[in-house]
């Protein structure tokens, strides 16, 4: 297989856990990395033995040996880094969501096609197995005709930095662009429109919160003006709907999970009880009863890999990244997906402002650019 070498730009929490996937990946090899914290640059350089190390990015893009680069920053940074990256001539690979604003997306992925690049965007829950069994189920027809989904993200109390994790800049607009929405919802609903096969949206309602008590001096810090709970009611012009529910903090103990129904049945996708997982679920009637069904995602998964080509290839968001460059399969259009779910997401927050159900072209149209000059 023709090795991939990869530029990475940023290396803290997120692009840590880039380089572990990339480290794992035969055909992919991180030869340069830019970040502006040297101290920390250099410890992660010397662990995964990147050789070249930048404390300015721009720089590292001048290079002629990188095939691709993988932005790993701040929502707010990721239209501006990615455009200058694609002008470079190197394929992109980006961090979710696509950017801070459906504008700024839009942009990224013009660019993208005018200059002939690959952008992939990490969605990585459409590589999980429950997804890539719940697909199956939907492409044979087990679903019938798809009315309804349901998008859950549960933390109990995970906000980043006020409850112990992560860095201020999470929490702050200028920097995050969103909460809970763009750090988990993301996730689900790409997962979902995935699922669907991307339906159209046709008009959007939301309401978003800030509601739980914080740690004064941590909340103080950082000023924190996102939210920590976001619920939405999504129509398709195909007639199904979708409703949202992604927590950050929440008094409750445990959310069902995400959740598919049609004609012919439904399936849940996972859920958190009891501090568990549980697996994907599907649910019909047969013979005039309900039948309720498991499904063991390792011993699936295992036969996939033994009997079909290329099934490394979805093993993880890196993995079909490499496998595309690498012309071994077909990029999945993660960039659009992930360019349909900030809709959803812009427009839950342009409801919650107007206090009225809006439009997926009024959410086009209203979108103004968060970029962050970098």
């Amino acid at each position: 297989m023709e090795t991939i070498k990869v530029g990475i730009i940023g290396v803290g929490i997120i692009g840590k856990q880039h380089l572990e996937f990339y480290s794992k990946i035969p055909g992919a090899e991180v030869i340069a990395a830019a970040d502006i914290n040297e101290s920390e640059l250099d410890r992660v350089a010397d662990k995964y033995n990147i050789v070249h190390k930048y404390t300015d990015f721009h720089k590292m893009l001048e290079r002629d040996d990188l095939d691709a680069v993988d932005v790993c920053l701040h929502n707010n940074y990721h239209a501006p880094v990615t455009m200058e990256a694609l002008q470079a001539g190197k394929h992109v690979y980006c961090e979710k969501p696509i950017a801070g604003t459906y504008l700024d997306g839009s942009d990224m992925i013009q660019m993208a096609q005018q200059y002939g690049k690959k952008l992939h965007i990490q969605l990585s829950n459409l590589y999980m197995r429950e997804t890539k069994a719940a697909k199956v189920l939907i492409e044979e027809g087990k679903l019938g005709k798809i009315f309804h989904a349901r998008s859950a993200g549960y933390r109990r109390r995970g906000r980043p930095f006020v409850d112990g994790f992560g860095t201020e800049f999470f929490t702050r607009k200028e920097t995050a662009g969103g909460g809970a929405l763009f750090d988990m919802g993301v996730y689900h609903i790409s997962e979902l429109l995935y699922l669907m096969d991307m339906p159209e949206v046709s008009t959007i309602t939301g309401k978003i919160y800030q509601e739980m008590d914080m740690d004064p001096k941590r909340k103080e810090i950082s000023r924190f003006d996102t939210e920590e709970v976001a619920t939405g009611y999504v129509r398709f012009k195909d007639g199904a709907s979708l409703d949202i529910l992604e927590s950050w903090a929440i008094h409750l103990n445990e959310f069902d999970g995400s959740s598919i129904v049609g004609s012919k049945g439904g399936i849940r996708i996972r859920g958190v009880h009891n501090g568990k997982r549980t697996p994907l679920s599907y649910h019909t009637t047969m013979c005039d009863l309900d039948v309720d069904t498991v499904f063991p995602g390792d011993q699936s998964d295992y036969r996939w890999h033994q009997l079909r080509e290329n099934t490394d290839a979805y093993d993880s968001s890196q993995h079909h990244w490499i496998a595309a460059l690498q012309g071994r399969v077909d990029l999945l259009p993660t960039a659009q997906i992930a360019l349909d779910t900030m809709l959803i997401s812009e427009g839950i927050y342009l409801s919650d402002h107007l206090g009225r159900e809006v439009t997926a072209d009024e959410v086009r149209n209203l979108s103004k650019s968060s970029v962050v000059t970098v």
